[in-house]
């Protein structure tokens, strides 16, 4: 559903359904409490409700901290893996530039089938939750096929080789790691504490008490608010191939890449 939501709907819009459907139901709430049980508006149970609020307040303040950061964190990680592997990519294309013309054009090639298969094929999987290493190990194949066929004759194409070697390894490593990110989310235990810690907040809330319904609407719609945006921010940060704010496959046609993409 999360997926869902990310893929079809532009932050905006998404912003406007979980933050306002968050605010128009706590203020629903609480003209429904305080028409039920009108005595609540003289504030006799404030002191409690205030401690409780503070109480679960810090606890949940605390937890939806350190679940952004951690989420903003694995954003900022895969966004160095995939600029890691296209540069990487883009460094093999470059040392085959020694290379005898046959032996270059088969390399690059093999690694313009390989930045197509991962944008192409494997980047709408991730978008989706479904990342498959053999979206590409057919194209990933062929680009050590082709180095493994070319045997440098000179000590400058010794040197490129080795570059070319080393790098292609690299590209291996970063391209496990980008699926293994497509494949994480959020653990299901911290999102019972977020999205359960908002269910506990939100009905504090309604139970204190303030004499004016303006001012109570209004201490109620900007708790609400602050928890909606919160969540908000939890959920289009949890899949970083998803949604407007994801990682973006535009490494993979830029410097020494962007030959294999003429009409981008």
């Amino acid at each position: 559903m999360a997926l869902w939501l990310l893929n079809h709907l532009n932050t905006g819009v998404l912003g406007t359904l979980v933050v306002g459907g968050i605010v128009a139901l706590a203020l629903a709430g609480s003209v429904a409490v305080r028409r039920r049980y009108p005595h609540l508006s003289r504030g006799d149970h404030n002191e409690m409700v205030g401690v409780a609020l503070g109480m679960f307040g810090a606890i949940y303040g605390i937890i939806l901290a350190f679940v952004v950061v951690t989420l903003w964190t694995q954003l900022e990680n895969t966004q160095t893996v995939v600029a890691a592997e296209a540069t990487d990519l883009a460094v093999v294309v470059r040392s085959a530039e020694a290379f005898p013309a046959e032996d270059r054009a088969r390399i690059e090639r093999a690694v313009g089938d390989y930045t197509h298969g991962v944008v192409d094929v494997q980047w709408p999987l991730m978008r989706e939750g479904r990342p498959s290493y053999g979206a590409t190990s057919e194209q990933m194949h062929r680009i050590y096929t082709a180095l493994q066929a070319y045997e440098p004759a000179t000590g400058r194409q010794r040197a490129f080789y080795d570059e070319a070697v080393t790098r292609l390894s690299d590209v291996t490593e970063q391209r496990r790691a980008r699926i293994t990110m497509a494949e994480t989310s959020l653990p299901v235990l911290l999102q019972l504490l977020v999205y359960g810690g908002a269910l506990v907040i939100l009905p504090l809330t309604l139970l204190f008490g303030l004499r004016s319904l303006k001012l109570q609407l209004l201490f109620v719609s900007a708790v609400a608010g602050l928890i909606g945006f919160s969540l908000l921010l939890v959920l289009v940060l949890d899949r970083p191939f998803a949604g407007e704010l994801s990682v973006s496959p535009a490494p993979y046609k830029e410097g020494a890449l962007a030959r294999f993409w003429p009409n981008g």
